[in-house]
């Protein structure tokens, strides 16, 4: 899940910010692993997230939520 999610960063990461759909990619990555199939494909987009995005020192430069 690990590897995923960390791809989906280096695409979706752009310098200090996240471009739109992150929130989407992380959710369908993470649902990959989901073993409860109904799950992983009826609740699709209902998924609550906070993504948040550090600097190498421990900034916060970027954060997406979806309750």
């Amino acid at each position: 899940m690990n590897q995923t999610i960390a791809q989906i960063a280096k695409h979706y990461v752009n310098g200090n910010a996240m471009t739109e759909g992150m929130l989407n990619r992380v959710e369908a990555g993470i649902r990959c692993y989901d073993p409860c199939l109904s799950c992983s494909t009826h609740a699709a987009g209902q998924m609550p997230l906070q993504i948040q995005l550090f600097s190498s020192n421990g900034d916060l430069l970027d954060e997406v939520c979806r309750d």
